[in-house]
């Protein structure tokens, strides 16, 4: 990799994790502020428009604006032509969810869901126009510009939703927030990106843009049904109580995926797509940057399962106490997920399209019925822990036969998360002491993650030898 692109990639690092980790701060509290407001009906009816919503924006652009960072040609040949495709698909799926709604809404039996669903799925089309601008600053590595963009349309989200959600808005409350949020994007974006994308059109580009992208649009469709069938599943055999309760639950367990893994992901594609002709590098690379994520993301997701209770009843309120249970389960999860994204982005990077829809297939496949089986005899949790087992047992050896297969060792990617392991067990040891000494909720909560950097911090610190800046591949990672 040059110097002026790993300059690139590691000050489209630092932005985009400023970036994540500032509006995740940002919308966490304001989750928190609408979880006093809001019951957990309200957010089960919420988690049904936003279930239709996430598999639609894994399909709408079919695939194409990932040729927008792994191409080498100039983007201006054939942004045009990807930004028409997208527009179209967005809006076509959108006239399908609006006369289907009634008909989805039923099966997941909150039929009082089909208006949130139609202003919320609105943001299908809003996607559509903003995909192509915003994945060429990530192509840049424009992550300030990114930040810019994404701060603004935080700041109409988290203010208009917490403002309706006081008026007595409930569940549509996070419907418009939502929508007004993605239309100062949309506007962000096309202003601030620095190639002019008009639609256009190509026939010959088109095709070639098709034939890439939509088996990664299949992918991450099948990727999005792996992370939603289960909100599918509980709606469809509890409530809407107990679907809000397993979506705060989800929710938190997702943390850590959301701050540190999607901030990674933002340059890890570009940055693993310029060194497929170096494999030593890369495996260096992938070793360094799975260190990084899972020395970050450990310590979050052992404390989520550790102090469930006590950090639910104090943050959220008692109202939202019996999603523990699903928490405690979910949170080995979040870890999960996080070294399978690092596969998924490996994969594009060396072409393994077809191999990437085969293993979410069989993740899907094994998923559901394995979700149904542990939903009918454990309610949600039963429901967390038919995830947690098929994604350990199956889905990360899959994953991990695959890469092999492609040439790759994975021994030093395992070998450097060997000491956030043992900080992990650290601290799931003291919480089984501090759990025994205090019994309020917000003692046991400040003790335990005291207690938690104290017994970690000692254990990952040598690995800050694998920070950008601190070799001369910190760059690449």
């Amino acid at each position: 990799m040059s110097v002026d692109v790993g300059g690139k990639v590691g000050r489209g690092a630092v932005w985009s994790l400023l970036n994540t980790v500032v509006l995740r701060l940002g919308t966490l509290i304001a989750g928190i502020a609408l979880a006093r407001i809001l019951t957990p009906a309200d957010y089960g009816v919420f988690a049904v428009a936003l279930v239709a919503l996430t598999l639609l924006q894994a399909f709408n652009e079919l695939g194409v604006t990932l040729a927008l960072v792994r191409w080498e040609r100039d983007v201006r040949e054939f942004a045009p032509t990807a930004l028409t495709i997208a527009v179209s698909c967005s809006a076509a799926l959108y006239a399908v969810v609006y006369f289907a709604a009634p008909v989805y809404c039923e099966l997941m039996g909150s039929p009082d869901a089909v208006g949130v669903l139609r202003v919320l799925c609105l943001a299908v089309v809003l996607d559509g126009i903003a995909v192509v601008p915003a994945t060429i600053l990530n192509r840049e590595f424009l992550q300030r510009t990114r930040f810019f963009c994404d701060g603004a349309a935080f700041v109409v989200v988290t203010s208009l939703t917490i403002t309706l959600a006081l008026s007595g808005a409930g569940p549509m409350s996070f419907a418009i927030g939502q929508v007004s949020g993605n239309v100062v994007s949309v506007v962000c974006y096309l202003a601030l990106c620095p190639v002019r994308v008009r639609p256009g059109w190509d026939p010959a580009t088109a095709r070639e843009l098709v034939r890439f992208g939509l088996p990664l649009a299949a992918a991450s469709l099948l990727v999005l049904s792996v992370t939603n069938v289960d909100k599918i599943v509980v709606g469809a055999y509890t409530d809407e109580i107990a679907l809000g309760l397993y979506l705060m639950a989800f929710n938190q367990s997702s943390l850590p995926l959301q701050v540190f893994s999607e901030a990674a992901r933002r340059v890890s594609l570009a940055g693993f797509a310029r060194l497929v002709d170096d494999r030593p590098r890369l495996e260096q690379s992938l070793a360094r940057g799975t260190g990084l994520l899972v020395a970050a993301a450990l310590p979050v997701c052992t404390l989520l399962a550790c102090y469930a209770y006590p950090m639910l009843h104090v943050v959220y309120g008692a109202q939202w106490t019996p999603a523990a249970v699903v928490l405690q389960v979910l949170a080995g999860l979040g870890l999960v997920r996080i070294l399978l994204f690092i596969g998924y982005d490996l994969l594009v990077a060396l072409d393994g399209n077809r191999s990437l829809v085969w293993l979410q297939g069989l993740w899907l496949a094994t998923m559901l019925p394995a979700l149904v089986v542990g939903t009918r005899v454990d309610g949600i949790r039963g429901a967390a822990i038919a995830q947690v087992a098929v994604a350990a047992v199956v889905v990360v050896p899959a994953f991990a036969w695959v890469i092999r297969r492609r040439g790759l060792s994975l021994r030093p990617a395992a070998a450097v998360c060997a000491r956030p392991a043992i900080g992990g067990v650290l601290i799931a040891v003291s919480a089984v002491a501090v759990h025994a000494v205090f019994d309020d909720p917000l003692p046991t909560l400040l003790v335990g993650g005291v207690v938690a950097a104290l017994v970690y911090l000692p254990v990952v610190y040598p690995m800050r030898a694998l920070l950008p800046g601190r070799s001369r591949e910190g760059a690449s990672a």
